[in-house]
């Protein structure tokens, strides 16, 4: 089969998959819609402000589970039908690692355009780690690093997501992803830097909130 038609079919799957929102659901468990509470966003972080750290931590945890999911089937099923099996050949430094790659996108687009809340979501960046797991985990485990460097002492969740957004494409391109796979890497981190526009107004004027986890009176 074509590599395009499947890709194609892989991309659109995972945007549905990706597109769940688990942290609205889990929020709702908790009785707590947060599109109305907090800062409105159906993220990790606005999980935490608003339910607690367990609630926060499924969230992440299902978040990542679905963008590593997508995209591991993906290369098993572009393998299968269009390599040969050979899953060596949807590595990004490959000749077809694009298409992983582009799955990959499609998953984070997924999230942040979500097809179940009228194209509204959340900013991108645990599925877009659970999928960069898939495709290739050093880069991944990388960005998320550069997160952690970041958020941790500053205590701005939005100044680490914007950091490992920026860090992202260059550590794609160090370890040798093809041009047709590192050009999704650079698309995707302007939509997460883009995505977080009031945080980077807010971070420029000193009035963003601190990362915080809910306090149950």
């Amino acid at each position: 089969m074509s590599p395009y038609v499947v890709t194609l079919l892989c991309m659109i799957v995972s945007f549905c998959i990706c597109g769940i929102p688990f942290g609205l659901i889990v929020a709702r468990t908790q009785g707590v819609d947060v599109r109305k509470a907090g800062s409105g966003n159906i993220g990790m972080t606005n999980v935490a402000r608003t339910v607690g750290g367990k609630a926060a931590a499924i969230t992440f945890a299902l978040d990542v589970l679905k963008g590593t999911v997508c995209v591991l089937l993906s290369r098993l099923v572009i393998a299968k039908l269009c390599l040969g099996g050979n899953w060596a050949l949807t590595a990004p430094q490959q000749e077809l690692g694009w298409c992983a790659s582009m799955v990959w996108a499609a998953c984070v687009l997924g999230h942040v355009f979500s097809p179940w809340l009228g194209f509204h979501g959340g900013k991108g960046i645990s599925v877009g780690l659970g999928a960069g797991l898939g495709l290739c985990w050093p880069v991944a485990l990388l960005a998320f690093a550069v997160f952690l460097i970041v958020a941790i002492p500053s205590h701005y969740v939005s100044l680490g997501s914007i950091c490992a957004a920026i860090a992202l494409p260059v550590w794609a391109f160090v370890f040798d992803f093809t041009p047709q796979a590192l050009a999704p890497t650079v698309v995707v981190a302007a939509l997460v830097i883009w995505s977080h526009r009031e945080n980077i107004k807010r971070l420029r004027t000193g009035t963003e909130r601190p990362f915080s986890l809910h306090k149950k009176s």
